[in-house]
C-alpha cells in the first residue's frame, strides 16, 4: 500500500516560480519535506501518494508533463485554481 500524505506547503524557485519541494506534517506534529524529483519518482513507483485538502475535499497530486519536463500538479477538480500552487511556502 502506498504511503499517502497531505501536502500542506510548497517551496518554489525564485527565478521561475517552479515548485522545488512539497511538505507536510506527520501525525506526531513533526514536519516532512521532499524534492519535486523525489516525489515524482515515488509516485511513479507507486510507493507514495500525495494530496491537497480543501475543507472535506481531497484532490490528488499527479505528474504533469510540459514539453518533456515532468512536474507536480493536482488532478482537475472542477475549479480554475491550481490547488498545489495556492499552498503557502514551507
Amino acid at each position: 500500500m502506498a504511503w499517502r500524505r497531505q501536502v500542506h506547503c510548497i517551496n518554489t524557485s525564485s527565478s521561475h516560480g517552479r515548485i522545488t519541494h512539497i511538505g507536510g506534517i506527520y501525525a506526531d506534529g513533526s514536519r516532512w519535506r521532499v524534492t519535486t524529483e523525489e516525489a515524482i519518482s515515488k509516485i511513479k513507483s507507486k510507493e507514495w501518494e500525495f494530496y491537497v485538502a480543501s475543507g472535506k475535499r481531497e484532490t490528488d497530486i499527479i505528474i504533469g508533463n510540459r514539453m518533456g519536463t515532468e512536474y507536480l500538479r493536482t488532478k482537475d477538480d472542477g475549479t480554475d485554481s491550481n490547488n498545489l500552487s495556492a499552498l503557502p511556502e514551507c
